[in-house]
């Protein structure tokens, strides 16, 4: 029995899976945005915020890190419109996203944070800084620094992660693969090339990450 593959039915469809490609950064490039930006916010909540604040920031970061993703998504897609919330799919899919990606992010930077010597906070306060400048002035540039790898793991994990986005016909990469092996019924082949594009693009946005993270994120 002889096995014949046909990627050139899949390949000719390169439009369609550059679209889905394009949706897939999208999302991602907005997720890490918005995504790092709630993680900071809670990861100070957790710290330094009041007693009431850290106990709704806690509750939010242990919803979602133990829960699955699919069932975040599933629930703000299919669940809200229930309350009067309807939302369109790529919507749906950034707010999954960046929920799920800054709770993760809280507890990675939090980390950051504790591990910032007192003595070096201290001697910020003694320069009469606030304390919100002593918070992103010297205080958040080394933690993001400390954790940036773990963060970097972690903003891959969410980009593969949107895969699960097509499910909702968010026209993401998965999305065009699973149409192009519904037109033409080379499954292997379209999810071999799928799994080739993802594999590409975790290199090398990991990559970029590592390089942008040291010249616009903390600091060299």
């Amino acid at each position: 029995m002889s096995i014949e593959l046909d990627f050139g039915a899949v390949l000719g469809e390169w439009p369609f899976l550059l679209r889905g490609v394009l949706w897939t950064l999208g999302l991602t490039a907005i997720s890490m945005a918005l995504g790092l930006a709630v993680g900071i916010a809670c990861a100070w909540s957790r710290v330094s915020g009041p007693l009431w604040l850290r106990a709704i920031v806690g509750s939010y970061v242990e919803l979602i890190r133990n829960t699955p993703f699919i069932v975040q998504l599933f629930f703000i897609f299919f669940g809200l419109p229930s309350l009067g919330v309807k939302l369109s799919p790529e919507v749906a899919s950034i707010i999954a996203m960046v929920l799920n990606l800054g709770a993760y992010a809280t507890e990675i930077i939090r980390a950051g944070i504790e591990a910032t010597p007192r003595g070096q906070i201290e001697a910020a306060q003694s320069l009469a800084l606030g304390r919100m400048q002593v918070f992103t002035r010297v205080v958040l540039p080394p933690s993001l620094k400390r954790v940036w790898p773990a963060m970097v793991s972690q903003i891959i994990i969410v980009m593969l992660g949107s895969a699960v986005c097509g499910q909702i016909s968010t026209e993401e990469l998965s999305y065009s693969a699973n149409v192009i092996q519904a037109r033409n019924f080379r499954t292997f082949e379209a999810y071999i090339v799928a799994t080739a594009i993802y594999l590409m693009l975790a290199i090398g946005l990991r990559r970029l990450l590592q390089w942008a993270g040291p010249r616009f994120v903390f600091g060299k």
